[in-house]
């Protein structure tokens, strides 16, 4: 017997628990408040996630890292100027509104609060980060080998640069949270892209 069929969209629940998760942390989380926020009752999450909270919260992780991964993966291929793709992803976040300066990088959040809690979350959390990484790498090398970038220092060292910037204006942007100042101090950050 497999049980009855789902009645929802799961990338919609997962997308909902997400939020959750991203506002209140994985520790403050409560099924209680993941269940109404999911919409779904609890036999159908527990067929749905049989681990629970746990399993949810690493499928929220995978789903949200694909999808934007995603995202700006093909908004990189779709482009004659990729580094500038990868610029204005960065740029982005001296646009954001208040509160998604409050939340941080949903992936960096993860890596801070699992190091004590999940060890196992918090590595594929930090491979998840270290992917973006990688397809700066890839746009990096290619913007040298074409031209288009002309610094000279190593693609991998200029990637796990961004990514360093990544994670610093999680913590950054919760500290200043005027867009103009947050612009400012991305665009210093990313004159390395010359």
């Amino acid at each position: 017997m497999t049980g009855r069929p789902k009645t929802f969209d799961e990338h919609e629940v997962i997308e909902r628990a997400q939020r959750v998760f991203w506002q209140r942390g994985y520790s403050a989380a409560s099924t209680e408040e993941l269940l109404a926020a999911m919409g779904i009752g609890k036999g159908s999450f527990y067929l749905a996630f049989p681990g629970g909270k746990r399993e949810l919260f690493e499928r929220t992780m995978q789903q949200f890292h694909r999808d934007s991964l995603h995202q700006l993966a093909q908004r990189v291929a779709a482009s004659a100027q990729p580094v500038e793709v990868v610029k204005d992803y960065f740029r982005r976040i001296a646009t954001a509104a208040p509160d998604a300066h409050e939340k941080g990088c949903y992936l960096g959040n993860t890596v801070m609060e699992m190091a004590s809690l999940d060890p196992q979350l918090q590595q594929a959390a930090g491979q998840m980060l270290q992917q973006l990484e990688a397809l700066f790498c890839t746009v990096i090398r290619q913007a040298q080998a074409s031209g288009q970038l002309t610094n000279p220092t190593d693609a991998r060292l200029l990637a796990r640069h961004l990514l360093t910037l990544w994670n610093g204006l999680s913590i950054t942007r919760r500290l200043y949270q005027d867009n103009a100042q947050l612009s400012e101090l991305i665009d210093l950050q990313l004159s390395v892209l010359t």
